[in-house]
């Protein structure tokens, strides 16, 4: 594995973060001995703050919790457990439902952007991931810029390239965001009402969001997880059958400290003829499709343009089927009596019925209940990785992509155009595009970490429509990101007129089709200055 930089600390540290987390020296690390609540609370902190976990434990956490009592307990050295009912259910009655039962926070830490795609891969897993939008990247780790240095690269005649092309789009990264911080203060001022600390945290994020592009997949993150043992597990054997390297040997390390706290749940992964042939069936299937694939499409540099997305799949009926799933629950009759009873109904009381499904929503929170699962639509994206980052996290639904690479070119921000700084971020992108095709030939599953975060990726979206109700309000408020508000505004208009999915198209009311605010994050940073100043109550409603 690359070379990972441990943090110091002090023998009084140490004998507190003894007591909660299972290692103080690895990348990979569980949280034990803690309320469900700080270790909530404590996730949540982490995808806004630069800190390690257990820096960030120290700092804000410990002065808020009574640890006297703690005082003999030691994590790092394994939980002795009964597990013998554990072991009774899993392989005499092969009952892996009680894999559900028992769940672990974990922290993975310097992880690239191309394995936290990996981690976060499950459905039934919760993920929080280190922001580029409020998190400066430019930070060094023992004197060097945070990216991944793979083991295989570092060792060849390439390593020298890599680091110095790393280098340059670290250092072009650090520049522009401290150029782009200087131009939005001082063409976007500062309003009477603007708070000063929402104002420079806004234009914090406007800078960030402006030159996150040029950062490489090989940027270093953490990534929070909670999952249940069967969840993990059944991460596990992907990883291990996964064809990055770094993946494999994380999977290694997940399941050495996953060892120490759940030890029943995971004792399948590794055996040959259990875990193991799972996961050598993944792989298998895997290399087979790629075969087929290369045989009927083979690889180009210069695949065909698409546009940003593409409505491919959706049933004309869906209006029709939803107005029948509306009512299942409340007869006696089956579906299939329902569905013809509904295609006898005029247009006027279909949408009289959806109306009545849809309700009064007053928020985005609210949102219909699973009759709305029945439409489902299909989309194939092709935008920048940034906005496939933000998006991938969503997991009700089905999602695919493809690897990343530089030949579908890459999004230009319009504001560094306006700055006068076309030309250093796409000198990054060529020099990000020429590491990539260096690496490819030798390394084809390591030359994605060359490529930076502005390049497109084709990936696919298979969603039902409450699920794309859920995303779409969500990712198009003015405070998201240009990037994915535009992906999603453009699914909710094909949904509207391609689909002519009129009806649900209109139950998203929350959908924000505007081209947003100069300071996209302003009105929400005002709000938290407002809470954090204590001038607000947190108990009022919010839309």
């Amino acid at each position: 594995m690359s070379s990972y930089s441990a943090e110091q600390f002090d023998s009084e540290e140490e004998d507190i973060l003894r007591r909660y987390f299972t290692n103080l020296d690895r990348p990979v690390f569980a949280l034990v001995n803690l309320p469900e609540v700080v270790k909530g609370a404590l996730f949540a902190r982490y995808s806004r703050s630069s800190k390690s976990l257990r820096r960030l434990f120290l700092d804000e956490f410990v002065g808020e919790l009574d640890i006297s009592g703690d005082e003999t307990i030691d994590a790092t050295v394994g939980l002795k457990r009964a597990e013998e009912l554990y072991d009774l259910v899993f392989f005499e009655y092969g009952d892996d439902s009680v894999a559900q039962l028992g769940g672990v926070h974990l922290a993975c830490e310097q992880a690239s952007n191309l394995l936290t795609k990996v981690l976060e891969w499950g459905r039934l897993m919760s993920y929080l991931e280190q922001s580029t939008r409020y998190i400066a990247y430019n930070s060094r780790l023992d004197g060097r810029y945070r990216y991944y240095r793979d083991p295989e690269v570092m060792a060849s005649p390439l390593a020298a390239r890599y680091v110095a092309d790393m280098d340059f789009l670290f250092d072009t990264y650090s520049n522009l965001n401290e150029i782009m911080r200087e131009y939005f203060t001082n063409n976007i001022p500062k309003q009477n009402n603007d708070s000063d600390f929402a104002y420079l945290q806004a234009i914090k994020a406007k800078a960030l969001d402006s030159v996150r592009g040029i950062l490489p997949a090989s940027s270093l993150s953490n990534v929070g997880i909670y999952g249940t043992g069967q969840a993990y597990e059944a991460l596990l054997l992907r990883m291990r059958a996964h064809p990055l390297p770094e993946a494999r040997e994380y999977a290694d390390l997940i399941l050495f400290e996953l060892r120490k706290v759940i030890p029943s749940f995971l004792k399948r992964v590794d055996i040959p003829d259990r875990g193991q042939q799972t996961s050598d069936y993944m792989a298998d299937s895997r290399d087979r499709i790629i075969d087929l694939s290369e045989h009927y499409f083979p690889p180009t540099s210069s695949p065909l343009p698409g546009p940003l997305v593409d409505l491919t799949d959706y049933d004309p009926d869906a209006e029709i089927k939803l107005v029948a799933s509306a009512f299942y629950s409340h007869t006696d009759r089956s579906d299939r009596d329902i569905e013809e009873r509904v295609r006898r109904m005029t247009i006027d009381e279909r949408i009289k019925v959806l109306k009545a499904l849809e309700g009064d929503r007053e928020n985005r929170r609210h949102r219909p209940g699973r009759p709305l699962e029945r439409p489902s639509y299909r989309f194939d994206i092709l935008a920048d990785y940034g906005a496939f980052r933000d998006l991938q996290r969503h997991r009700m639904m089905t999602i695919e992509w493809q690897k990343l690479s530089p030949y579908h070119g890459f999004v230009l921000p319009n504001e560094l155009i306006d700055a006068g700084k076309s030309d250093e971020f796409e000198s990054a992108m060529d020099r990000s595009s020429s590491l990539h095709d260096e690496l490819i030939g030798i390394f084809p599953e390591q030359a994605s970490y060359a490529v930076s975060l502005a390049y497109r990726v084709r990936f696919l979206m298979h969603l039902n429509a409450r699920e794309a109700m859920h995303m779409i309000e969500l990712r198009t408020t003015p405070q998201g990101h240009p990037a994915y508000r535009q992906v999603c505004q453009e699914m909710h208009t094909l949904i509207a007129e391609k689909a002519g999915h009129l009806a649900i198209a209109e139950m998203m009311k929350f959908v924000d089709h505007s081209d947003g605010d100069d300071l996209e994050r302003l009105e929400s940073e005002k709000k938290s200055d407002l809470k954090r100043t204590g001038q607000v109550n947190n108990n009022s409603k919010n839309s």
